[in-house]
């Protein structure tokens, strides 16, 4: 009889944060990194400034709406040279396009902790579809999926070589969130 009451009593201390909505993103805790690979080789990257804009309840999933904006200047390819090709017009073109976008379209769990969003991605004033998997534990949404540079005109000229720089891009993401208060 005891073990179920305390049973009971941690089951509904817990309840109101599984009821909380996150919406609050801790940008400093949170980060966007892809992998690329350039001869069969994986290079890692990441983006130092996004805005992220999350509003979550684990018991209301498919009610979620998610907006991300990168600051593609913010791009971290490895290398000083790197960085600076890729700002470039063959790459992602920073001047004329500075933000890359994703808001979501719908969500649906898949079970236990893991979810799949969907949404419209922009990139270079190009919008696709995308759709990613993920898991939501203790405020902190991760997942990955996979970019076609070229759907979106990204490595022009000689750079649209797949065979030097392979199409898919792995794009990872973790966001730390907050209940609202």
């Amino acid at each position: 009889m005891m073990r179920l009451l305390l049973c009971a009593i941690v089951a509904w201390l817990a309840w109101p944060a599984a009821a909380a909505e996150y919406n609050r993103v801790e940008l400093a805790a949170s980060s966007i990194q892809f992998i690329s690979k350039q001869m069969g080789v994986p290079v890692q990257g990441g983006f130092g400034k996004f805005t992220a804009q999350v509003n979550f309840d684990p018991a209301k999933p498919e009610a979620a709406r998610a907006r991300v904006e990168i600051d593609m200047a913010s791009i971290d390819a490895g290398s000083r040279e790197a960085n600076q090709e890729v700002i470039g017009k063959n790459w992602f073109a920073v001047k004329e396009f500075p933000l890359a976008r994703f808001e979501s379209t719908s969500l649906t769990p898949l079970g236990g902790d893991r979810y799949q969003v969907r949404g419209k991605l922009t990139l270079r004033n190009v919008t696709r579809e995308v759709s990613a998997p993920f898991s939501f534990r203790g405020g902190v949404f991760e997942g990955r999926f996979i970019v076609k540079r070229l759907d979106y005109g990204i490595g022009q000229g000689v750079w649209a070589d797949v065979g030097t720089v392979a199409d898919d891009v792995e794009v990872r993401f973790k966001f730390l969130t907050l209940p609202s208060k």
